[in-house]
């Protein structure tokens, strides 16, 4: 396993806490951050989805800055949090809820809304009469979530809190960084951190489609095979331990 030498490409700060943990175990990284995360202004009507949090029966926060975004407003108008359910699609931002005194689940078997839907504590709380559901996200996410909820019968409303930017790059600045540092397996940590990815790339993607992409989910795996990734392998997570056991259970590349 020591032989990878991977290309973050997560937020500058998540990339640095993943490097520490990958190279406690002898793994090479090198960190090109994809994803700028930009809090939004926020109107006073989406202000008022927190102040009157109390009237969902569950709150699903789709990633960590929307996690700490969400909590932080949350800590604005509620001294002590409502009594409903909390879920995330990831244990890692479960556990920045957790740490806030929030009740959460999330499923353990992937990363994803689909594995979030399937959870039987999900179903149970959005089992009352006139369910409605609040969603923490970043702009412009996906729908599928929502519409399910909806086909179920729950009202659902959205609090986008950020926007994700591809921050400012020289044109061959990831081409230039996996030549020379000699990388050998990209890893993206969402569907918008691959297509970045492959914007910054242009029309060196051929030539970059050839690594090990290591993704987090079917969706994002299913994704980066039509966009012609030649070696996708689904960590099935977002979180270290999943990269880790994936990079376990596949070869180094020989060059």
């Amino acid at each position: 396993m020591t032989g990878w030498r991977l290309l973050l490409t997560r937020p500058a700060e998540e990339s640095a806490a993943l490097a520490c943990e990958l190279s406690s175990v002898g793994v090479y990284s090198s960190s090109l951050p994809l994803l700028s995360i930009q809090p939004l202004a926020l109107t006073g009507a989406q202000r008022a989805l927190i102040a009157h949090l109390d009237r969902y029966c569950a709150v699903i926060v789709v990633s960590k800055p929307a996690a700490r975004l969400g909590l932080a407003l949350v800590s604005q108008y509620w001294s002590q949090p409502p009594t409903q359910k909390w879920f995330s699609v990831g244990v890692a931002t479960a556990q920045i809820l957790t740490d806030y005194g929030l009740d959460v689940s999330y499923p353990q078997s992937a990363d994803d809304s689909e594995a979030l839907l399937a959870l039987p504590v999900f179903g149970q709380a959005v089992a009352c009469d006139n369910p409605r559901v609040l969603i923490l996200r970043g702009e412009g996410g996906r729908e599928m979530l929502a519409e399910r909820l909806r086909d179920l019968g729950a009202q659902v409303d959205y609090l986008e809190l950020y926007r994700r930017e591809l921050p400012s790059y020289p044109p061959a600045a990831l081409v230039e960084r996996v030549k020379v540092e000699r990388l050998n397996g990209l890893v993206v940590s969402s569907g918008q951190g691959f297509e970045h990815l492959c914007q910054l790339a242009g029309d060196a993607w051929p030539q970059l489609a050839t690594l090990p992409l290591f993704v987090p989910s079917p969706r994002v795996a299913q994704m980066a095979r039509n966009a012609g990734a030649l070696n996708v392998v689904d960590c099935r997570g977002a979180s270290a331990t999943a990269l880790l056991a994936a990079l376990r259970e596949h070869p180094v590349p020989a060059f």
